[in-house]
């Protein structure tokens, strides 16, 4: 089995602290997908899992044993890279079976694995050509082909579509989410890219700073983020953020009020208080028009981007800052327009003013 224990895992270079302690159970079998902004310690995190980078404090367990000091070799991972990390001067079937060849495993039997992998990632015909015959698509196949053939009890991916075009990075989604449904190995996917971890991941690592923000399923994050930064960084577009003041808490739920908001009724979540704090909407609640028991928003149309069967606008409102909404793409809107917005303050979510220091900064 391929469970996973960080405990306390911590990582300084010098006086500097990158990874703040963190704890986190990674099931056998599950796809976990690490985000967050560059910078805030995914990839170290993951090269630290692997043995890539010396862990400075805490516990890592693979397989119940702790594996801190194991080799990276012995760990049973295999790690797929961010630039491919091809042999030029070898061709796609001798870079697939590299590992192996260093592992002294027989022939016969290395080149039954790669075989039997390259029919799984449809690369075959590719099995006599160098890296410089193929397109970034097919070395990165080649690239994940090289660890499914080492067999190995856990993937770790970094970052391994960052270098693709849109259409391309689409399809390679779709092939690691079948890779993963058909080897049912545990994976461990880092990217900076929200719309990756919604569509890949079991459960999502959240990272900022270091810290562990929130963990959670796709769909929970989405709906219930413990914090701003997560409201933020996960949904696309990202959470409009109006600052707000709470004028009274009461059972759990807050009466707010703003220049041309409310005062309107929304869940408290961690308001205790009355004082100043931040109104989270996804553009995607906003809704033209009026309409009984729902939140008014007035402004006028900035830009209008249409997207086909969307438009997002975005809307200087009369008495705030900037939101941004999404639209049905037959909505006939103009440039300098007046409009109204609402939506339901169920669908709101409030947060303490702490979390964004500077509300107004935030782009929209």
């Amino acid at each position: 089995m391929a469970e996973l224990r960080l405990s306390g895992v911590k990582k300084d270079y010098g006086g500097h602290s990158v990874i703040k302690g963190v704890d986190l159970d990674i099931r056998h079998g599950e796809f976990v997908v690490f985000v967050g902004p560059s910078g805030c310690g995914k990839s170290t995190l993951l090269r630290m899992i692997a043995g890539l980078e010396e862990i400075s404090g805490g516990t890592l367990e693979i397989g119940g044993k702790r594996a801190n000091d194991v080799s990276p070799r012995d760990r049973g991972i295999a790690m797929v890279f961010q630039s491919y990390a091809l042999y030029p001067h070898l061709t796609v079937a001798e870079n697939m079976g590299f590992g192996l060849s260093l592992r002294k495993t027989p022939q016969a039997e290395a080149a039954k694995r790669v075989a039997r992998t390259a029919e799984i990632l449809q690369i075959t015909h590719l099995l006599d050509r160098k890296p410089s015959q193929l397109s970034g698509g097919q070395r990165q196949r080649v690239a994940i082909g090289r660890a499914i053939v080492r067999d190995p009890s856990v993937f770790l991916f970094d970052e391994p579509l960052s270098n693709l075009d849109a259409a391309l990075r689409m399809d390679m989604r779709m092939e690691i989410a079948k890779l993963h449904r058909n080897l049912g190995a545990t994976m461990i996917y880092v990217t900076h890219d929200q719309v990756e971890a919604m569509t890949l991941a079991d459960r999502i690592v959240v990272l900022n700073g270091g810290v562990v923000q929130q963990v959670g399923r796709p769909i929970d994050l989405f709906r219930n983020p413990c914090n701003a930064f997560v409201a933020g960084f996960i949904g696309s577009p990202r959470m409009n953020f109006l600052p707000v003041r709470v004028e009274s808490v009461d059972a759990g739920m807050a009466r707010v009020a703003a220049p041309g908001i409310g005062p309107v009724t929304v869940s408290a979540g961690r308001i205790a208080a009355p004082g100043q704090a931040i109104l989270g909407v996804r553009p995607q609640i906003l809704t033209p028009g009026d309409a009984e028991g729902r939140c008014l928003l007035h402004g006028r149309v900035a830009l209008l981007e249409r997207m086909g069967t969307e438009t997002l606008v975005n809307i200087r409102l009369t008495d705030g800052p900037s939101v941004l909404a999404v639209v049905p793409g037959d909505l006939e809107l103009s440039p300098d327009q007046d409009i109204s917005f609402s939506f339901s303050p169920s669908d709101a979510r409030l947060f303490p003013a702490s979390d964004l220091p500077d509300p107004s900064a935030i782009p929209h």
